[in-house]
């Protein structure tokens, strides 16, 4: 009998390193395909994003809307697909875009941009003219919080809806930068604008929701892991009790 306890205490064991292994690999895959770490390199998103931070990019929620204006996204650059750019979404497919100055206007709204600091206010070397351009069907026109030096849709044009990775969601590394946690929605800034997107009522609240549930998933399969294995190392069945003292 004891050894027919022992054979059971082994295939238990057995059974919980193949749940490990596949809860691992689920947290993986979850983990590499709906979220992604990415540094900031540069000064372009100053005074939102600084040189250096670490934050998470939400590849997940857009899977089910489209991006809004004020969303600050991951891309890869239409100059060099093989660098990664930061930038704020300004203009959706049939905005009209217009640039005075230091002023944008979207569908002839100007904006208060908030989040530009005065400082920063400027136009890149290589910048076009930017005068009643309407922005394509599957692309985006965004600039960089740091207009003096950002290279973004002044210089180099649209960016198309394929190359967005996701929505910066998240800052984690360093703390007490003065903007640690959750990046803040911009939706106000936008708001006398008309609203050509049909998931435009997508709130910032919902998009940081779907996140925390993804930071959540790996932690709630560890405590299941945790859970299951506590029980079956310290409080075995009647079944294998009976057996032991047999």
């Amino acid at each position: 009998m004891k050894s027919e306890a022992a054979l059971k205490k082994r295939h238990h064991l057995i059974r919980e390193i193949a749940e490990t292994v596949i809860l691992t690999l689920l947290m993986f895959l979850v983990i590499r395909f709906a979220i992604q770490n990415f540094t900031i390199d540069g000064t372009s998103m100053e005074q939102s994003l600084h040189n250096g931070e670490l934050i998470l990019v939400d590849k997940w929620t857009y899977l089910f809307h489209p991006p809004e204006r004020g969303d600050v996204i991951v891309f890869r650059a239409p100059p060099d697909p093989t660098q990664d750019y930061i930038k704020r979404v300004i203009g959706l497919p049939g905005d009209t875009i217009t640039i005075k100055g230091t002023t944008v206007i979207v569908d002839g709204v100007p904006l208060n941009e908030t989040y530009v600091a005065a400082q920063n206010q400027g136009v890149p070397p290589g910048a076009h003219t930017i005068t009643n351009l309407v922005v394509p069907p599957n692309d985006y026109f965004v600039l960089g919080d740091n207009r003096a030096v950002s290279s973004d849709s002044r210089i180099w044009g649209f960016l198309p809806r394929r190359n967005i990775i996701g929505r910066a969601a998240l800052v984690y590394w360093p703390l007490g930068q003065n903007n640690d946690g959750f990046l803040p929605g911009e939706n106000k800034v936008f708001a006398a604008i008309h609203q050509n997107n049909a998931q435009a009522g997508f709130s910032f609240i919902a998009a940081n929701l779907n996140v925390l549930w993804l930071l959540l998933i790996p932690a709630l399969l560890l405590a299941y892991l945790r859970r299951k294995s506590l029980k079956r190392w310290f409080l075995p069945s009647r079944f294998e009790n009976a057996e032991e003292r047999l």
